[in-house]
């Protein structure tokens, strides 16, 4: 008999993505609990269609702490985290069903991602091996780590993976790409800043260069063609952008607000005049 599985769904104004990614997990989940953050489009109403759905709200802070506040609210032990821009194929549903009809022997599991951008399949660089521990016993794992990119922790150690892969479609346009960029970025430059890191000029210089020659030549992305081009540039970039913003916050100079000073001499020459 298979032990019964909640499929958590973590979802901000994804009317795009909530029902494929629905439709995928539906005769495998027990119970599909969507974790809303604020959607101010048709998402919610489109997740409302299903009857094996249940709706959570609050407001985001970080991927990890919004997945932990999401994670005791399951009714099942055993949890399944989906993305809304993901989907869970056939064989990877049936490949999860068996385990858990047989009892599982980890208490949380890898699984392999198929990587689209901007839809196109990418077959090397980092997305040849990217894997996420997805699927797990809800009492013995949660989220630890910086930003959004947190990751799951098993408290007893017990880790196994999955043969069959969950596809994602992480960007379809290059908005999408530089809105996780600006707030990746952001939120990374702000926890070295928190624990007194700073850049450097060989960081700025050095690190982006060496992650492009890793990505395209020596993880092969190059065989992907301009897809594998793009991705390779954009992974140089990301890295250079997080050592740039960690700068901005260190060194960067506050633009001047003479309004804000016009104001503070008026209300000033104000409180003078009345205590003259």
């Amino acid at each position: 008999m298979k032990l019964p599985l909640t499929v958590l769904i973590p979802c901000r104004n994804e009317e795009r993505n909530i029902r494929p990614c629905i439709d995928s997990v539906w005769h495998l989940a027990d119970e599909i609990l969507v974790a809303d953050s604020g959607s101010s489009d048709a998402t919610m109403d489109i997740a409302r269609e299903f009857t094996k759905v249940r709706i959570i709200e609050r407001e985001y802070v970080t991927a990890g702490d919004f997945k932990n506040w999401a994670i005791p609210q399951a009714k099942h032990e055993w949890i399944l985290v989906v993305d809304a821009d993901e989907r869970v194929p056939l064989a990877l549903a049936r490949e999860i069903e068996l385990e858990l009809s047989r009892g599982p022997s980890n208490d949380g599991y890898f699984i392999y991602r198929e990587n689209h951008f901007l839809g196109h399949r990418m077959n090397f660089g980092d997305a040849r091996t990217d894997h996420v521990l997805r699927l797990f016993h809800r009492d013995r794992g949660h989220y630890e780590g910086p930003s959004d990119h947190g990751e799951v922790v098993i408290s007893t150690g017990r880790i196994g993976y999955l043969k069959h892969k969950m596809v994602h479609y992480s960007t379809w346009t290059y908005d999408d790409v530089f809105r996780k960029f600006h707030r990746y970025t952001t939120l990374q430059a702000q926890e070295w800043r928190a624990a007194g890191k700073n850049t450097s000029y060989l960081k700025l210089l050095i690190r982006p260069m060496f992650r492009f020659f890793r990505e395209y030549i020596l993880q092969g992305s190059i065989l992907d063609g301009k897809v594998g081009l793009q991705q390779a540039w954009l992974a140089a970039f990301y890295t250079f952008l997080k050592q740039a913003r960690l700068w901005e916050l260190n060194h960067a100079v506050p633009q001047p607000d003479p309004e804000r000073e016009r104001q503070a001499v008026l209300g000033a020459s104000t409180e003078a005049k009345r205590a003259a």
